[in-house]
């Protein structure tokens, strides 16, 4: 009897096991990076019941001449948008295009993008002899929907100046609650905040003196990305060099788009067992939820060039005051999250 019992239990006892490890493989997860390529700057967004990722194709800056954008009904299965954009639309872009950010209003679909890695004289990357980057900027693109075909909006650079010494890269578009659109964008260890006008062609000016309030927080290198919660305004930035692994993920909280923002600290860093060079984020929320997923780029390990990086996505939860629980880098990514 103590013999059939004893049986009885093992038996049992292996089927759990079983059962246990049935499930878990059967959870079908994003995996790290999220589709095959080198792609960095990854913008993500929800338009509808999809998420749409809009990442840089990373290369060398005279190669780097086109977008591809991603979108997904669950996070798990991508399909991929060739060459939504590049420099044979936008004429005036001649290299280095990077950094699109995309949003909707009104039923067309504006994205915003840099090129050309605008230079001015006393940089120790303009020369004189080759005006490849002494113009470009920020310009606009504008579709019907979010895969494109999409068309030059301004023929011309929105942005192409230099205010408060930021070069003018790395552009992210807020839209507040009260229908109020933000442009924020910075390099060169500024970042500036304007109010764009209704119909996307210009800057409001903040008074008769300022066309861009200076916001740069402590540590701030570029690749501002800003979203609400709970009525806090998170700012968040890279830090470090974003050609190594020192580059890094910071952030703020405040009570209002414009700051003062406070640096609070970093939450994506470098982890030797998994990749290096994590920045350049953005985020993601599902629709109606408390639910939230960093969306980045980092470097794999070992990594084989300056330009190789990929776009990955891991879940970002909060404390119970607001601030950012540290964010652990996986290779499996996210479970399927379809927008209900």
């Amino acid at each position: 009897m103590k013999k059939l019992l004893l049986a009885t239990l093992l038996m049992a006892t292996f089927c759990l096991a079983c059962n246990t490890k049935k499930e878990t493989q059967s959870v079908q997860t994003s995996g790290n990076p999220l589709w095959e390529g080198w792609y960095a700057d990854p913008e993500g967004i929800v338009f509808g019941d999809e998420y749409w990722i809009f990442p840089t194709y990373s290369n060398r800056y005279k190669k780097q001449v086109h977008f591809d954008a991603f979108s997904s009904k669950d996070l798990v299965t991508w399909e991929k948008h060739e060459h939504v954009l590049d420099t044979s639309i936008i004429k005036w872009a001649r290299q280095a295009m990077w950094a699109p950010a995309a949003i909707e209003k009104e039923g067309k679909y504006y994205l915003f993008f840099s090129a050309n890695d605008i230079q001015r004289p006393g940089s120790s990357l303009y020369n004189a002899d080759d005006d490849i980057n002494h113009t470009g900027g920020i310009g606009i693109a504008v579709a019907d929907s979010p895969g494109g075909p999409y068309k030059d909006y301004l023929g011309k650079p929105l942005i192409s100046d230099f205010y408060n010494d930021a070069q003018p890269i790395d552009q992210f578009v807020f839209k507040d609650v009260d229908d109020t659109y933000y442009i924020f964008y910075g390099g060169w260890r500024h970042c500036n905040v304007g109010k764009l006008n209704d119909d996307f062609t210009g800057i409001e000016p903040w008074s008769e003196d300022e066309l861009f309030k200076e916001i740069t927080p402590e540590g701030y290198v570029e690749g501002p990305f800003m979203f609400l919660r709970n009525n806090k305004y998170y700012l968040m930035w890279s830090e470090g060099g974003w050609t190594n692994g020192s580059y890094k993920v910071a952030y703020a909280m405040a009570d209002s788009p414009t700051g003062p923002f406070d640096r609070i600290g970093t939450i994506l860093e470098s982890d030797t067992t998994v990749a290096t060079g994590a920045g350049h984020n953005s985020a993601l929320n599902v629709p109606g939820t408390d639910e939230w997923y960093i969306v980045y780029h980092r470097r794999p390990i070992p990594n084989e060039d300056r330009d190789h990086r990929v776009t990955c996505i891991d879940k970002m939860e909060f404390n119970a005051d607001g601030t950012i629980k540290q964010i652990k880098m996986t290779f499996e990514g996210v479970e399927a999250r379809p927008i209900e």
